[in-house]
């Protein structure tokens, strides 16, 4: 029966073929119509969703959970992360209110503005949430500064500044008298801008870490950065929803002057940022990828089929396949994801190998004298068969991901499961009537004899065929040791570009200890529940602490807030009235700085050598030198001692009002916490957020899979990043094996049943298998984890590497004689179409996107492989099995 269909669908190929060579412009006018039209509807409608969350089921339990939080919380979503790093703590906490300002000026595209680091309320009570040790100190350096920081207040000026700086070394001099500033870190301070304006550097006095003393060790970064939170406006009618925002951000920026160069570095992170990013980054890596695996293709064409109109007619039916695929595409999903982008090259790779099979087919009647439509016929009838097996293993390959729950790969299985029977009809219609259609000079042209050198490989296989077939087992056996050291990365933050902004600042805040991006997230019905389930998640051992907006009510806030109204009565006056002093002229700085260089070299000079003596030695040394410099660019001393002024007192006035205002705090209560805050912590229906953090380290699959597992003891519903990772790990793997399953069972069932015999079929699979192991061997010896994007391989390995396996068996079957295929153009265009599929995929590893650069790689490395055993081992087994069969035939 089976034969009778094949036969049935082969004459059916030849009648068609024939009626393609009789309506040869038709049927290319037809095409050129369609694909016109598909490229219209493409470039109005193609969209790419770059959210990998969406890539899996939203039916998942722990996605839905997920779903229900953001709903609750939507401010979280889509929103840009602004991180401002500035040389001082002074200059990122001024940059960050110029931003803020200035977005919150223009609510219509910036959105809501988050930035509770500069909100009134925490500049107002931040001395409640310092610890009281921490707060004590803070007290005691004040109270001892009151004197000086009141000259400050009324004039803030060089010449204020420096009579001030005289007053305490005038302290400093007492032979009893304590130090009411640090004079050694003040006079550092001043040594280090001097130095810089010298240079031509950006350097302003830190008034912050003046007043609060330096950062904890290794948290210097930390204190000189500011983060603010907007959910923008996007633009999804265009590709690129969140460049115009970003833009936008961008020009606000260097507007305001927050350029290193002026020592404020601003960046852009977040979900909108992260998104964008990374469709630019698959864009180019996948446009990089489109033209070198294009030009690899044609290159590869031109040597394998040795004729302009035979690459001329591949290419043309290539195009409009990929152009129709893509169409369908759109058409079927509505958008690609950052996996499903990566049909074109597949396309490309796949295409081209029913082109080189069909065509080489082509060229072997006309070598043999038949004529143009004859040709075709034969070409049709002789490869139609095996192209039609190999489009179908290759759709079961792409298909099998269907059933599961990972919608990234299922969608790129469908596009590209379709796309084999797309190419396939392309390379039955398409490709002979453009050969049809072809100049006669073109067509007539005389194609070049050969000598396929593959046929001569042939004795050595034959004659070494038991030794190559053992050495493939041992070699299979040896690679399967490696198999239980396969990895899988389970954190989809690996497959995003490194190099791009908004993956490097998220990475570069990750290693805060302050935020932790591993946390869960639990969404109760209330705050009480919320604080009831944060006390029993305490007592696990895994569970290092939890937060909800209860812990914005600081601690001990009684004896907070007496040290706060002691530290209001003796600073009050230092503030008592505003500044008065008039703008000091040229004269005035002048003997401003002349009355300082004598207390100056007066400490210097004082026997001891103690710091602060260094320090003035050292200060009045970079003054000469300064003014020395300068001088020689053309600079008066005042214009200079304008600029020192600005650098050192730049910073000055905010620091004072802040510091002012902090004097003010009062009792904070949940009832009085601003609704911003409240808005971040509890939902609108009341439901309240609890969040969790881990003792161990959760980049340890072991250590988070502990930590999910203890926290949902307690709270089953936990949500967020460490549930996404461990969750959307298990889904992929159980993913890969499901395809698997299903790809290799119903591949084997086909080759059964259409080779009819269970050895042929076994031929065909044992070379692939062979491949897998092989593949996962140097994936393991390389360090190239099995990722989101590359576990597609293995499944599609056995879709794709099956194409080879069976053009070689049904080729040795219709020559009917032992070796006969290796005398045809088959085992050459295996070899073509295999180096096509290579260097396509090989283009994908260009990439500068780790996900599809993964994928490539591994793709690469596994169709290599399966071409070495396609061409090695396969022929080996066939003559192991024919010598067992003549000997059988011989003995009875």
């Amino acid at each position: 029966m089976i034969e009778t269909i094949s036969k049935i669908y082969r004459r059916g190929l030849v009648q068609w073929t024939g009626v393609v060579t009789r309506f040869a412009w038709v049927i290319v006018l037809v095409s050129v119509l369609l694909s016109v039209g598909a490229a219209v509807y493409l470039a109005e409608n193609i969209r790419i969703n770059t959210d990998t969350g969406d890539m899996l089921s939203p039916d998942l339990d722990y996605r839905r959970n997920g779903k229900e939080l953001s709903k609750a919380f939507p401010q979280f979503s889509d929103n840009l992360v602004i991180v401002i790093d500035g040389q001082t703590p002074d200059a990122a906490d001024d940059a960050a209110r110029a931003l803020t300002e200035r977005f919150r000026a223009q609510p219509k595209k910036y959105g809501q503005v988050d930035d509770p680091a500069g909100s009134d309320f925490f500049r107002r009570n931040g001395f409640l949430y310092l610890d009281l040790d921490e707060l004590y100190a803070l007290s005691d350096r004040l109270a001892e500064a009151q004197p000086f920081l009141g000259v400050l207040w009324r004039d803030p000026s060089l010449v204020g500044f420096l009579k001030m700086l005289g007053l305490a070394v005038d302290e400093a001099a007492k032979e009893q008298g304590g130090q009411p500033i640090e004079i050694a870190s003040v006079l550092g301070a001043m040594d280090d801008v001097a130095r810089a304006q010298a240079l031509g550097q950006w350097k302003d006095m830190s008034w912050q870490a003046l007043m609060s003393g330096p950062p904890p060790e290794g948290e210097e970064v930390i204190a000189n950065r500011r983060v603010l939170v907007i959910k923008p406006v996007l633009d999804y009618g265009t590709l690129a929803p969140a460049a115009s925002a970003m833009d936008s951000v961008r020009e606000a920026a260097k507007d305001l002057g927050l350029t290193p160069k002026n020592g404020v570095r601003v960046r852009l992170t977040g979900s909108a940022a992260l998104a964008h990013e990374e469709l630019q980054s698959v864009k180019e890596g996948m446009g990089l990828a489109g033209i070198v695996s294009l030009i690899l293709v044609i290159g590869l064409l031109v040597i394998g089929l040795r004729s302009k109109r035979m690459v001329a007619a591949t290419l043309v039916t290539l195009v409009m396949g990929l152009v129709w695929t893509a169409a369908f595409a759109i058409l079927a999903l509505g958008t690609l994801n950052l996996i499903s982008v990566a049909f074109a090259v597949l396309f490309i790779g796949l295409s081209v190998d029913f082109g080189i099979h069909y065509g080489l087919r082509y060229r072997e009647g006309l070598d043999a004298g038949r004529h143009h439509a004859e040709a075709l016929s034969e070409a049709a009838a002789n490869a139609g068969g095996a192209l039609t097996l190999c489009a179908v293993s290759a759709a079961i390959a792409f298909y099998s991901f269907l059933p599961t729950d990972y919608l990234g790969l299922a969608e790129l299985g469908l596009i590209a499961g379709t796309g084999m029977f797309i190419a396939l009809f392309a390379n039955v219609t398409v490709l002979p009537a453009v050969l049809t259609v072809l100049p006669p000079l073109l067509r007539q042209s005389r194609m070049e004899p050969h000598v396929d050198r593959l046929s001569t490989v042939q004795p050595f296989i034959r004659t070494h065929c038991r030794a190559i077939s053992l050495a493939a087992l041992a070699v299979g056996v040896a690679a399967s040791l490696s198999l239980p050291w396969a990895t899988f990365d389970f954190d989809p933050m690996n497959l995003r570009d490194p190099k791009t902004e908004s993956v490097a600042t998220i990475f570069d805040l990750m290693a805060d200890k302050r935020s932790n991006p591993y946390s869960l997230t639990i969404l109760s019905r209330n705050l009480d529940e919320a604080i009831t389930v944060g006390e029993k998640l305490k007592g696990l051992d895994l569970v290092k602490g939890t937060a909800t907006l209860a812990d914005y009510v600081p601690a001990d806030q009684p004896e907070k807030l007496e040290v706060i109204s002691s530290m209001a009565l003796f600073l009050g006056p230092a503030f008592a009235s505003a500044g008065t002093a008039r703008e000091p002229s040229a004269e005035d700085l002048s003997q401003a700085l002349t009355k300082a260089r004598i207390k100056l070299r007066a400490l210097a000079d004082r026997p001891g050598g103690s710091a602060e003596s260094k320090a003035a030695g050292a200060l009045l040394q970079t003054l000469s030198g300064m003014f020395e410099v300068l001088a020689g660019r053309g600079l008066d001393q005042h214009t200079i001692l304008k600029e020192y002024e600005a650098r050192l007192l730049r910073a000055l006035p905010g620091r004072l009002k802040t510091l002012n205002m902090a004097l003010g705090a009062g009792p904070v209560t949940l009832e009085n916490l601003p609704a911003e805050i409240r808005g971040n912590q509890i939902a609108a229906d009341g439901r309240a957020m609890l969040e969790v953090y881990a003792k161990e380290n959760l980049h340890d699959r072991a250590a988070l899979t502990r930590f999910v597992a203890a926290v949902r003891t307690i709270a089953p519903q936990a949500a967020g990043s460490s549930v996404g990772i461990l969750e959307g790990g298990r889904t992929v793997v159980g993913a890969f094996w499901l395809a698997g399953a299903i790809s290799l069972t119903l591949i084997s069932l086909i080759l059964i049943v259409v080779l009819k015999r269970l050895v042929n079929a076994a031929l065909v699979l044992a070379p692939l298998a062979l491949a897998a192991v092989l593949t996962v061997a140097v994936s393991t010896v390389f360090g190239l984890a099995f990722n989101f994007a590359n576990i597609i391989v293995l499944p599609l390995l056995f879709g794709l590497g099956v194409a080879g396996g069976i053009h070689l068996v049904v080729r040795e079957r219709e020559k009917g004689e032992e070796g006969g295929a290796f005398d045809s153009s088959t085992p050459r265009a295996i070899l073509f179409s295999a180096l096509t599929t290579i260097g396509s995929f090989g283009s994908i590893a260009l990439s500068s996107h780790p996900g599809t650069s993964s994928m490539g790689l591994l793709l690469t490395v596994a169709i290599t492989l399966s071409l070495v055993c396609t061409l090695v081992v396969l022929p080996a087994l066939m003559e192991v099995v024919h010598q067992a069969t003549s000997e059988n035939i011989d003995n009875a």
